[in-house]
């Protein structure tokens, strides 16, 4: 990571997982563990831990996101939470286009854009996922297909949006399956993204964007990962539910 051109950033993602008092426990474990940390932290919850989380963070240095919003404002979406409910509340972070939400429920890349550019109206902070299948990665289309997500993805978000904009490339094939990408592997397609950016808004603003690897990053890889240069931090999963195991994360991301 190169923190005198852009923040690091470490996030968790708890995915489905944690009642209202685990939330507030493990928020609780986690808050002295990292709060001298040198990188944005941030913890991305179910959204019925939101409340919980964000009273439980209120004095320190952990900001708060939830895991996926919808593009409408309002209406007749059962189930659906908006980017102004979100805001509302005072949640600062969403992440977007995760790759269990392409997998599982349908989102694809038009969805995905429309879901960043109504986030970033409501004043959020996204967290843009894009990355490949293993079947991608075995027919060498890697470069192509994730150039491809973050181009849709980003349709209609001006530079000054992009601001508020942090990219993480989670190889599909590396989440929650043990595997993961090598530092140089992860490196170098985090370096693809970075150039989408720089032909799509300049130099200046690739420079500037964070961009996170999401693919099992944990406590013995994740200093490994982040002295890559391209590599800005990580969307944590799994490891994000074990306060030391995080913290020893962000340790890595202060380090670096």
């Amino acid at each position: 990571m190169n923190k005198a051109l852009r923040k690091a950033v470490i996030a968790g993602n708890w995915k489905m997982n944690k009642t209202r008092p685990e939330a507030k426990e493990l928020v609780e474990a986690i808050k002295p563990l990292v709060a001298d940390a040198g990188c944005e932290v941030v913890a991305c919850v179910p959204f019925t831990n939101l409340e919980t989380v964000l009273d439980a963070v209120k004095g320190s240095n952990i900001k708060v996101g939830a895991e996926n919003c919808h593009f409408e404002k309002s209406g007749a979406f059962t189930g659906e939470i908006s980017a102004d409910m979100l805001a509302e509340m005072g949640v600062e972070y969403v992440i977007i286009g995760h790759s269990e939400r392409r997998q599982y429920f349908g989102e694809t890349d038009e969805t995905v854009n429309k879901r960043t550019r109504a986030a970033l109206a409501a004043g959020l902070k996204v967290i843009l996922c894009v990355g490949e299948m293993l079947a991608d990665r075995e027919n060498g289309i890697t470069e192509e297909l994730v150039s491809l997500q973050t181009k849709i993805a980003l349709k209609g978000v001006t530079a000054e949006e992009l601001k508020n904009v942090i990219i993480a490339y989670e190889p599909v094939w590396a989440i929650g399956t043990g595997k993961t990408a090598t530092a140089e592997q992860a490196n170098e397609v985090c370096a693809v993204i970075r150039n989408v950016i720089g032909k799509l808004y300049g130099k200046e603003a690739a420079d500037g964007i964070t961009i996170q690897y999401g693919g099992s990053m944990n406590a013995k890889n994740a200093a490994e990962l982040v002295a890559q240069p391209d590599v800005d931090g990580g969307l944590i999963g799994g490891a994000s539910l074990k306060a030391p195991d995080f913290a020893a994360i962000v340790e890595a991301a202060t380090r670096g």
